[in-house]
């Protein structure tokens, strides 16, 4: 089939999904307001409260919940063939993702910008806020843990993105003075930065850098953990327009070209999809496709870690309520469309079945390889850019990607902390310096502590990053549910995405429960125990406080 053909019923999906269905949604269900006072003006300092010029807001919104999953998941799920992987894609975003990041934004708006995990104790209980609690941070140390490792090993791997990676920083810093010390027109800091950091694309390949084979007992892996961490500890100490925005802003825009790129190569050189629409001979190692393909594919289609972000950071920040449905729905099409591109990428760049073949032998292996092999491939075949320069882009991209996803982390992290400062009369976890340190150092501690001196102990536990994650994502519906019943509005359009993600997530975890019995995986066991316990009983706390909203409705009327 013509890679074309898919490529644009996708963005004809997409836009009907923003332009329509989240127009409906804005208006209808959560009535957006132009007039409420956010609380980026109600608790403004300068730091995490700040309002933020919405297109600002959506770079920086983007890039941290894209990170590299909306590209590894579509990459990993096209094993079971590319319709099932192009529908979760198109539908997740439309009638999943939109409503859940656009609601998470909305509920935490509405309540002075705190956590969905923090909203929960108003709305269900203190019991299921604190398991809900308990779920977020697991999810936000896996996150943390393994994008350390995962960006660890792309610097190692690739010497040549080092210039770049670390110039982006210093690039947004210039560009966070430029925008809110000398109030310098938008476009043109947005143009003069973009073409920077494509200028230090261009310079990595002659000025590669790499870090010492051992250092202090370290390998060149595990020094890049140290400094990835010292680094994202210093940024979440920053004010937010001084690093954060800008750093996500202009990788925003440089996604935005990448996806250009390589959509417009796709339209010059016309490839077909070479691997199967349904496959019928996936590997023995491959799991079953349902439940498995709606945890494997997460962002790109829904993922609770974006309602983190939504009720973290992005909530703090946006100026007007009417701004949610463009940086949180939008946000999520944007998520949509680079997990279209995973998939045109390793389903169309490659020369024949055979080729795709080869390298989708064992389920989970072909990731971030797949799409920059495929990628560049394509890019050279449309933009006549030579493979290797193309595979550097493609690289770069992923890379600052990962980063921009593990600075949100960790400060979002350290939200949790500072939360549970308050919830519990914790004065030390109140303190913006010691809640990082504590957020740092337990994400330290699993990746040298479980994973020795390679630091790699954050993969530990990433086999279960993708049930806990969508968990997590239909606990958010749940209490989106609750909010919209509580206040008489519409609540189908939350509560069948929450019905349909939980059962699969739920079946999900008893699928990986057996796996990791038979295994003798017996540390996953428990955990998959722990994360399941914990889930079920914040749906029924939930289930109790819908029907006491049911019941009181009915007396009321």
């Amino acid at each position: 089939m013509s890679a074309i053909a898919v490529l644009l019923l996708g963005l004809a999906g997409l836009t009907a999904g923003y332009f329509l269905y989240a127009h409906f949604i804005a208006k209808r269900v959560f009535q957006l307001d132009y007039g409420f006072r956010a609380p980026a003006h109600e608790l403004e300092d300068g730091i995490d409260y700040v309002p933020t010029n919405k297109y600002i807001l959506w770079g920086h919104h983007f890039t941290s919940v894209a990170g590299a999953a909306p590209i590894v998941g579509p990459a990993v799920a096209v094993i079971w063939g590319w319709v099932p992987a192009f529908l979760w894609v198109v539908l997740g975003t439309v009638f999943f993702a939109g409503i859940h990041d656009a609601g998470a934004l909305w509920a935490s708006v509405r309540h002075q910008g705190r956590s969905i995990g923090s909203i929960t104790g108003d709305l269900i209980g203190n019991r299921a806020r604190n398991l809900f609690m308990v779920v977020i941070f697991l999810v936000l140390l896996m996150v943390n843990a393994v994008f350390g490792v995962v960006i660890a090993k792309l610097l190692v791997a690739n010497p040549s993105s080092v210039v770049p990676v670390w110039g982006a920083i210093v690039a947004a810093l210039v560009i966070g003075q430029c925008i809110y010390r000398r109030k310098m027109n938008l476009l043109t800091v947005s143009v003069v930065g973009v073409v920077v950091l494509y200028a230090l694309i261009g310079v990595g390949p002659y000025v590669p850098l790499e870090l010492p084979d051992s250092f202090a007992g370290l390998p060149a892996n595990a020094q890049w953990i140290v400094l990835l961490f010292a680094y994202a500890g210093i940024a979440s100490l920053l004010p937010v327009w001084a690093l954060l925005q800008p750093r996500d802003y202009i990788n925003g825009l440089q996604l935005c070209i990448g996806l250009i790129v390589l959509y417009g190569s796709i339209l010059i050189a016309n490839p077909a999809i070479v691997a199967p629409a349904f496959n019928s001979s996936v590997p023995a190692s491959a799991p079953p496709i349902v439940p498995l393909l709606f945890v494997t594919i997460a962002c790109g289609a829904i993922s609770g870690f974006h309602g983190l972000v939504s009720s973290g950071t992005t909530s703090k920040q946006i100026d007007r309520e009417t701004d949610v449905r463009f940086i949180g729905y939008f946000g999520a099409v944007g998520e949509g469309c680079l997990a279209l591109a995973a998939i045109l990428a390793t389903t169309a760049g490659f020369a024949s079945i055979g080729e795709w073949q080869n390298l989708y032998t064992n389920f989970g292996e072909a990731g971030v390889n797949a799409f920059v092999d495929g990628g560049a491939a394509l890019v050279s075949a449309g933009a006549g850019l030579p493979e290797s320069t193309a595979a550097t882009l493609l690289t770069v991209m992923a890379v600052l990607f990962a980063g921009t996803t593990m600075d949100t982390g960790i400060r979002l992290q350290r939200y949790i902390m500072q939360e549970w400062g308050e919830m519990y009369n914790i004065p030390a976890l109140k303190s913006v310096q010691v809640s990082t340190l504590v957020a740092v150092g337990t994400c330290l501690a699993l990746a040298f502590g479980a994973g020795g001196l390679d630091g790699s102990g954050g993969m530990l536990i990433w086999p279960l990053f993708g049930t806990t994650n969508q968990l997590l994502g239909g606990l958010t519906l749940l209490v989106l549910t609750v909010i919209l019943v509580r206040l008489g509005r519409p609540m189908w359009y939350t509560l069948v995405p929450m019905l349909f993600l939980l059962a699969m997530t739920l079946y999900a975890l008893l699928v990986q429960l057996k796996g990791f019995y038979l295994n003798g995986e017996w540390f996953l066991l428990g955990m998959d125990g722990v994360i399941l316990v914990a889930a079920v009983m914040v749906m029924l706390e939930a289930a109790g406080a819908l029907r006491h909203q049911f019941r009181e409705q009915r007396l009321a009327s």
